[in-house]
């Protein structure tokens, strides 16, 4: 087998390799720019919803998960149907349903792009708006009539169920 040719500057390509040809600096630039790049140009898409009361101050749990007095913010992952209960001193209790439906950009396949790829961020904020209502007591006379008409049901033996 006859000998291959050597060349005094330049390394054996047989041992080194394609990378071996590129000075140092070149070569960490060649392996550590992609990476950079990915980190750099990767894509991120936010979530966060926002309950606000009118009066703000209210106790707002999501899916009984409490998330604090509002204005409340919170991240989310899903969409779809979220129960929102709002309390508050001298207000009713209110209880909201809200369905969020998911934008275009997190339609699958197209999610992928916005998730990983896009350059920049997306960011999803839903607002829930809820006026609250002060509570009102009845009158002491309706309060006593109810209560003496169910103490007449009761002597009777009759059963009801309670008003709501």
């Amino acid at each position: 087998m006859p000998a291959l040719p050597t060349f005094p500057d330049r390394p054996d390509h047989r041992s080194v390799g394609c990378l071996g040809t590129l000075r140092p600096g070149r070569r960490l630039l060649l392996l550590l720019g992609p990476c950079v790049m990915l980190a750099l140009f990767s894509g991120c898409v936010r979530r966060r919803m926002t309950v606000r009361t009118n009066p703000p101050g209210a106790m707002v749990s999501v899916d009984n998960q409490v998330i604090g007095a509002s204005p409340a913010s919170t991240p989310f992952v899903y969409y779809g149907t979220r129960e929102f209960r709002i309390e508050a001193d001298g207000y009713r209790t209110e209880t909201v349903r809200r369905r969020f439906n998911p934008p275009w950009y997190q339609w699958p396949g197209v999610d992928f792009i916005a998730e990983t790829l896009w350059p920049g961020e997306v960011r999803d904020e839903r607002i829930i708006d809820v006026a609250l209502v002060p509570k009102t007591l009845p009158p002491s006379d309706e309060v006593v009539s109810r209560a003496d008409g169910l103490r007449q049901q009761a002597t009777a033996g009759m059963v009801t169920a309670p008003r709501q």
